[in-house]
């Protein structure tokens, strides 16, 4: 258990966060222990929940920047490690790597169905939740894997749309950089990627997409509006924050000085974590203020973003 302050990293917020890791989650077929990651306040009771999927190669030790400061804003934060971390030396070529968008998916309503018994790690914590207040949160390939169980789909090679993934549980989330859809998938991402083809017509739940404005991928033949379908192809209500200088990880989002962080800004990653902590209070019923007063922060800066809704 990790016991530390929350002003390091959310330097506006104050509060204490307790961490706790590894936890683990029953699971079957998996191979693989499911190992999560659970943050929360010291304090507060009432508390939202996000679970949130990360991105390739990733794990439940990345994204502090963001979680430590959900936390700190009132949130109890939820991380698996998915099987395709880094840490679990799965790569492209190897046989189970095609079905990993699957157990993805899986592990997420694993942590949701056994949500309960991951509380009662920390004690007192299960009695100061809401459990009626869930959201899910992805990164990248996490985004599209927190987008299954808002409702979107994936297209099979027939372009068939495939199964329903959602979960009751979950009352709305927030994609980071989520794949786009359509026929334009480069040849390496046809290859080992086949499943980023998703469909996001039966995507209902409220959902907030954040997309980046220089983010262009080496999956796809379009440019970075690409990251912007699941809003624009979803059904209402959704919302849509474009960062016009923002690449793929938004200025350091999974984590400080990571090697893979082209555009690192800090204030960045701060605008991309009050962004979804204040749309999930928005939507989820605790503060209908949040979401306006980070519209006017944001029309007040000198940054180039931009907000819709529909």
């Amino acid at each position: 258990m990790e016991l530390h302050s929350g002003k390091g990293s959310a330097p506006t917020l104050d509060g204490q966060l307790i961490a706790v890791k590894p936890i683990i989650v029953p699971t079957t077929g998996r191979g693989i222990d499911l190992q999560v990651k659970l943050t929360a306040p010291a304090d507060g009771r009432d508390l939202p929940v996000i679970v949130f999927s990360h991105g390739n190669a990733w794990s439940m030790d990345g994204y502090q920047p963001l979680v430590d400061r959900w936390a700190a804003a009132g949130f109890v934060v939820v991380q698996p490690t998915h099987l395709d971390s880094r840490r679990n030396r799965i790569g492209f070529d190897d046989p189970r790597f095609a079905a990993i968008w699957r157990v993805r998916i899986a592990d997420l309503h694993a942590v949701l169905d056994g949500l309960g018994d991951i509380l009662d790690q920390l004690g007192g914590l299960t009695t100061r939740v809401d459990r009626d207040r869930v959201a899910v949160v992805g990164h990248s390939w996490g985004a599209q894997t927190a987008g299954a169980l808002l409702g979107a789909r994936v297209f099979d090679a027939e372009g068939k749309p495939g199964e329903d993934f959602s979960h009751p549980a979950v009352k709305a989330g927030a994609l980071i950089a989520a794949t786009g859809t359509g026929d334009t998938l480069t040849p390496f991402a046809l290859k080992y990627l086949p499943f980023a083809r998703p469909d996001f017509s039966t995507m209902s739940a409220p959902t907030l997409v954040i997309a980046g404005g220089k983010d262009q991928s080496a999956m796809s033949t379009r440019g970075p509006d690409w990251f912007t379908d699941a809003y624009h192809l979803g059904p209402a209500p959704k919302r849509l924050l474009t960062i016009a200088e923002g690449e793929h990880l938004f200025g350091g989002i999974s984590g400080e000085a990571a090697k893979d962080t082209t555009d690192e800004d800090p204030a960045r990653v701060v605008l991309v974590a009050d962004a979804v902590s204040a749309y999930l209070h928005d939507v989820l019923g605790a503060d209908a203020r949040s979401w306006q007063a980070l519209q006017n922060r944001i029309s007040h800066s000198t940054g180039a973003f931009s907000t819709e809704s529909k």
